[in-house]
């Protein structure tokens, strides 16, 4: 331990200070007893401290302490005793509740001494006998105030305490001067010690937010046990104690729940009144705000830059296309170039070649030899290459005319071999399309005996069905099964994969097969059965219509025709020679024939669409 150094030493340390060391220890006689104390109130050795200052200080106003006698003592109702002060009986009404109990029994000794009946009898005072004198209210005021319970309950209904409740208006004015006593005023109910203040307008969040939430979640000891109009002592049976306890602890609820919705209100007053919670919430605004927008910027700053980036990968891929078409417009521009002088350099070999085998009569000696091997010069000028052509140009150019027949006759004859291949395969592609073609139709009656006149029929089912018919290929099943004269009875499976064997036909299969079914058509409606050649024309069809344009409808005269029928009604006199007028290059007995083949056609579309209908219902 260093000594206490002298008026104007100083004291100097030679040796290195050791470091401080965390020692356990454990408290024992009244200062366990005072630790025991501390941890069961949950309170630290200072705020003990405190308190034990509070409680000297306390000592030294009980030794200071004056009493106020009361001026009304002497008129007071002994049976009124409950609506009495009992601090101003006792000579306590500047101290109330903040009287400690040495205040309490010092008043009580001194106003004993004076007013006790002893005294004023011996005094010569007369005196009223039994509990009718006014000291029965000094010793009911002793009995309560000196019993904590009592004194608990009687403070609680202090008649001196305001339990007002300031307006919106009154706090707006003066918040802080109105507010801070009532608050003062309210916090003795507290369960709690150390109530939070108030404060000024430079009080800060927390604080503030300390305070409303102190209040808001206020506990008081507050108890209104004294004010029952019924005691329990005085019951002549348990029932009605019973009943008395029932009544007294519903009133207490009441008025409990009465001193909390006071609390509360006086809380929301101060909230909505207070400049400071108005002030926070501007900051709050203004804070939430601000982020708001450096939120809204640093978005659009984020989008700024995905727009840059965004025009930037445009740009470069812009750049990379042009290259790349810029790239490849050179190499097509390449590639015509040497195609050009390719073609060039071709049709030069191939005008030496004509001219060579010209100049030598192609090879031959009579007039007919020599047009054929032209035909065979210009097959070979079609189908070699260019190398193929200047080495034979070549070998004619440097060899005789014997040699040159030779080397063209074995040209001819290996692109005569090359043709004969081609068409064999295509000849095998058209076999394996065919039985591909069977096998796919169906090994039933529906995949066999497609002749012409079933095509045909098809092909008109086809156009007289368009596509978005309702069940179009069993109406156009149907249509074929009421039409064809082979008796094959084709479903709509057979149907589709004809017409698909059709679309992959070659192009001139399927105009020779169009071609048939026109010539078909127009033989069957322009030939006049023998057997009604001595027929006499009906009405319909008179003798002046005889000579008839047997070229089919075209599509404009279609549309003239149908135009005319609606312009000219059934009851129209000369209908049809007016609708023969209508559509040029007709004649009257052509407009009613193509007539009756159109309703011919609509008949046999209803029928077919009819029986797919009741087939689908069955």
């Amino acid at each position: 331990m260093l000594l206490e150094a002298l008026d104007g030493d100083e004291t100097v340390v030679f040796t290195a200070a050791a470091g401080s060391v965390q020692v356990q220890v454990e408290p024992v006689g009244r200062w366990f007893e005072a630790y025991v104390k501390r941890r069961n109130r949950n309170v630290s050795a200072s705020f003990q401290e405190l308190e034990e200052e509070e409680e000297s200080s306390e000592e030294s106003e009980d030794e200071e302490f004056q009493l106020e006698e009361c001026s009304m003592l002497r008129t007071l109702d002994p049976k009124d005793w409950k609506n009495q002060d009992h601090y101003a009986v006792l000579g306590l009404p500047h101290l109330r509740y903040k009287a400690t109990q040495k205040q309490i029994k010092a008043a009580h000794k001194a106003i004993v001494l004076k007013h006790h009946p002893d005294k004023r009898k011996a005094a010569g005072e007369q005196i009223v006998e039994g509990d009718n004198d006014y000291f029965t209210c000094i010793t009911k005021a002793i009995e309560i105030l000196s019993d904590p319970v009592k004194r608990r309950a009687f403070d609680s209904v202090d008649p001196t305490f305001d339990n007002a409740v300031p307006s919106k208006g009154e706090g707006k004015e003066n918040f802080f001067e109105v507010f801070a006593s009532v608050f003062e005023r309210n916090a003795r109910w507290s369960s709690k010690k150390h109530v939070p203040k108030l404060g000024t307008m430079e009080s800060s969040f927390e604080e503030v937010d300390n305070f409303y939430s102190f209040w808001y979640n206020f506990d008081s000891w507050r108890e209104f046990s004294y004010l029952d109009e019924e005691e329990k002592e005085k019951a002549e049976c348990r029932d009605e104690r019973r009943w008395i306890e029932k009544q007294n602890r519903a009133s207490r609820a009441q008025r409990k729940k009465e001193e909390m919705n006071r609390i509360r209100t006086l809380v929301d007053t101060a909230y909505s009144c207070d400049p400071r919670i108005k002030k926070f919430k501007e900051e709050e605004k203004a804070r939430k705000e601000s982020e708001k927008k450096a939120k809204a910027e640093a978005k659009k700053r984020e989008q700024e830059e995905k727009e840059r980036a965004r025009q930037a990968e445009l740009e470069a891929a812009r750049l990379a296309k042009e290259k790349e078409e810029e790239e490849a417009k050179q190499v097509a521009q390449q590639a015509k170039k040497e195609k050009e002088i390719q073609k060039k350099a071709i049709k030069k070999e191939r005008q030496k070649l004509r001219t060579t085998c010209k100049n030598w009569n192609y090879f031959a000696d009579n007039e007919a030899d020599s047009v054929k091997m032209m035909e065979e010069v210009e097959k070979l000028c079609d189908r070699l290459e260019l190398t193929s052509l200047q080495s034979l140009n070549e070998v004619l150019a440097s060899g005789s005319k014997e040699d040159g027949k030779a080397a063209v006759e074995n040209q001819v004859q290996e692109v005569n071999a090359q043709l004969q291949r081609e068409r064999e395969a295509e000849v095998q592609a058209r076999q394996a399309a065919r039985s591909a073609e069977q096998a796919s139709g169906g090994g039933g009656a529906g995949g066999k005996g497609w002749n012409e006149e079933d095509l045909q029929l098809l092909i008109k089912a086809v156009n007289l069905f368009p596509a978005g018919t309702n069940a179009r290929w069993e109406v156009i099943a149907n249509y074929m099964n009421l039409h064809s004269n082979s008796g094959m009875k084709r479903t709509a499976k057979d149907v589709i994969n004809k017409a698909k064997n059709l679309q992959r036909l070659d192009p001139l299969q399927k105009d020779e097969i169009n071609k048939k079914a026109f010539e078909k058509f127009k033989k069957e409606h322009t030939s006049v059965a023998p057997s009604i050649d001595n027929a006499v024309p009906s009405e319909r069809f008179d003798a002046s219509g005889s000579d008839g344009n047997a070229a089919p409808w075209t599509t404009e005269e279609q549309k003239l025709l149908e135009q005319a029928l609606k312009t000219y009604p059934v009851s129209t006199p000369e209908r049809w020679e007016k609708i023969a007028a209508a559509v040029p290059g007709r004649s009257k007995k052509d407009c009613m024939k193509r007539y009756k083949e159109l309703v011919e056609m609509v008949k046999a579309k209803k029928a077919a669409q009819e029986q797919v209908a009741a087939k689908s219902k069955k």
